[in-house]
């Protein structure tokens, strides 16, 4: 997986491609053919390819979009935007299998990176928000809860080697109060900032 997708960046700049003009390219283009309802198989000037479902000019029902650069979309279409339930393959291998709406990743869906790194749970607007489990490819793995792609909130980490943090997690590090459980089983069970161990929790006083 591209660096920097566990704290949201790559994933953002995927969603770029989910905004482009190609559906009031394909309208503009249907209304001078003179198509505009029934089940199509097109290739448009610039490269892309559509077979699917229109009506009244517009993608609708099932059907699939490739583009030129070999990114492509099967799946539900409703006035021109992906709704409903999709896949998205990228050039470069990534993709995305799950819900749409108004054209982006919001809904339950799995998105998986070609070196085997793969999340799966909640999506907002492109982005890992609400609960979730990111597995990376090396073994370590986050389940818990994502706010705009990094995890926030409570979680659980573990590596490879058998560690194992349980607590609270900001910007995607270790962040609040959590405890670390290390093979030795040596604990460290209090506060954390900036994915360091601060020390034991201080009681509340009063």
């Amino acid at each position: 997986m591209k660096p920097g997708l566990f704290h949201g960046s790559y994933l953002k700049r995927l969603g770029i491609l989910l905004t482009t003009a190609y559906i009031a390219f394909l309208v503009v283009f249907l209304s001078k053919c003179g198509i505009q309802n029934g089940k199509v198989s097109l290739r448009l000037p610039d490269g892309s390819r559509y077979t699917g479902n229109l009506k009244d000019g517009l993608p609708n029902g099932g059907g699939s979009w490739v583009w030129p650069d070999g990114s492509q979309y099967v799946g539900d279409w409703v006035n021109g935007k992906r709704n409903g339930h999709g896949t998205y393959t990228y050039a470069d291998g990534h993709n995305y299998s799950g819900e749409f709406s108004d054209g982006k990743f919001n809904g339950k869906g799995a998105f998986t990176s070609p070196d085997g790194t793969k999340y799966e749970g909640e999506f907002r607007n492109n982005l890992f928000n609400g609960q979730g489990t990111l597995t990376f490819s090396d073994g370590r793995k986050y389940s818990g809860q994502f706010k705009n792609g990094e995890p926030n909130g409570q979680g659980t980490k573990t590596w490879p080697d058998g560690s194992i943090y349980v607590g609270q997690f900001r910007d995607g590090t270790m962040d609040g109060t959590g405890k670390m459980t290390y093979p030795d089983d040596k604990l460290e069970d209090g506060l954390w900032k900036g994915g360091a161990f601060l020390g034991p929790a201080l009681p509340l006083s009063g």
